[in-house]
């Protein structure tokens, strides 16, 4: 994608232009991180966690996922050594030389604290910055945009990848969406510009209107969906595009880094990036070092490591977090998959990350230390984390902490070593 192509195709959606006032990122410091990036990437549908950073050196792993854990490093299709406990999913091998150089970094058991195995609800807590509280109408990212100075000669500050405004990056501040070359055009609702329009008008919205909106378009791209897919496990991939939320799947959109890299590049003044990936509802032939799971997580890793090499020296100012709304059962299920859960792993990436480590308040796999027996518990809020990075990272004030996540205060380093 070129610049042109770029400009063609991104588009200002908001309720307003940047409110007066609002000129100034509140830094901790005083100092001038107008350069500083954030990168957000949320797996749609609740990624296998345990899958993705497995505790291999726990027996209990292999005991209560027979058929989907991940075999040991060192066997085929085995998981790669991370710190002789903990090991990484195969399929995310090109991620491995920023482990080693100490910018990449796991914070195992984390999450939303909010219990709800909905995809709906835990995507909106997640991607409002306050669970639980559906008072909040706008999304953290863009609480969080509204803070960033003001360049003259440039009004674009961040971009959300895709053909409707998320939920993350809803509210007063511009956001230039762009659409993902991946979606199918049906309908005029189809389009980005008009989803966009219609997302401003209806999306928001906290009534009746606006949740029929939302049923509405849901219920659309479900159509257009089953409309494009064979018949078979017809239930199943409802449920997998719901939670898709209208994300692609990784693999729809290999050159994803590359271009993001490039947009990054091209155009210094963005901050702040959203882009999102479905397909992780992995209910049913899950796979292990190959498979399911495996085929998502080879062109998502990929496309990471694309991304950090085009940014080169720009990595060491940026920051990359990818997430997901929940995580899945610890033990398997009947159709060698696994189930909604709880707890999950944040991956995190910067120049200034404390990397090479898996952080976690880990308890282990012992029925008595799950979540309702089940998950692993979220003994890590995903709010500290962020907090945590925007604050240390970027420099984000803790006045400005407040804005972009009310009602929080997080609780300690979240960075604390197993």
């Amino acid at each position: 994608m070129n610049r042109r192509e770029f400009i063609k195709l991104a588009s200002l959606s908001s309720l307003a232009l940047f409110a007066p006032g609002l000129a100034g990122w509140a830094f901790s410091n005083g100092m001038d991180k107008a350069n500083k990036k954030l990168i957000v990437i949320l797996l749609r549908g609740g990624v296998d966690g345990l899958n993705i950073v497995a505790p291999y050196g726990d027996s209990l792993y292999y005991g209560i996922r027979p058929r989907i854990a991940v075999a040991k490093p060192g066997q085929e299709n085995g998981l790669i050594d991370l710190d002789g406990h903990f090991g990484l999913h195969p399929a995310l091998a090109p991620l491995m030389p920023y482990w080693q150089n100490k910018t990449l970094a796991f914070v195992h058991s984390s999450g939303s604290p909010n219990p709800s195995r909905s995809h709906f609800d835990a995507q909106d807590n997640m991607e409002s910055g306050a669970p639980g509280a559906r008072s909040v109408s706008t999304g953290w990212l863009n609480r969080l945009v509204s803070e960033l100075p003001v360049k003259s000669g440039s009004s674009l500050h961040a971009i959300s990848i895709g053909p409707v405004l998320p939920r993350i990056m809803s509210g007063p501040a511009s956001i230039a969406t762009i659409s993902k070359t991946v979606q199918v055009n049906k309908s005029l609702l189809d389009r980005p510009v008009v989803a966009s329009v219609f997302e401003d008008l209806y999306g928001q919205r906290n009534d009746d209107l606006g949740r029929a909106f939302k049923e509405g378009m849901a219920a659309h791209q479900e159509i257009n969906e089953s409309l494009s897919k064979p018949d078979e496990d017809a239930m199943m991939d409802r449920e997998q595009m719901l939670a898709n939320r209208g994300a692609p799947l990784p693999g729809q959109n290999k050159a994803y880094g590359k271009q993001l890299a490039q947009l990054f590049r091209k155009s210094p003044s963005i901050q702040v990036a959203f882009l999102d990936f479905g397909g992780f509802d992995t209910h049913v032939n899950e796979g292990t070092g190959k498979g399911q799971l495996a085929n998502h997580l080879t062109p998502l890793g990929q496309g990471i490591a694309d991304l950090i090499q085009g940014l080169g020296p720009m990595y060491k100012d940026t920051t990359i977090v990818v997430m997901s709304e929940f995580g899945r059962t610890a033990k398997e299920n009947g159709n060698s998959g696994t189930d909604h859960g709880h707890g999950n792993v944040m991956w995190v990436f910067g120049g200034e990350v404390p990397g090479g480590n898996v952080y976690a308040r880990w308890a282990g796999l012992n029925t008595e230390a799950l979540h309702e027996q089940r998950d692993l518990p979220t003994s890590t809020d995903f709010r500290s984390v962020l907090s945590y990075l925007l604050n240390n990272q970027i420099g984000v004030s803790k006045t400005t902490l407040a804005k972009v996540f009310p009602d929080f205060q997080a609780n300690g380093n979240p960075f604390v070593q197993v």
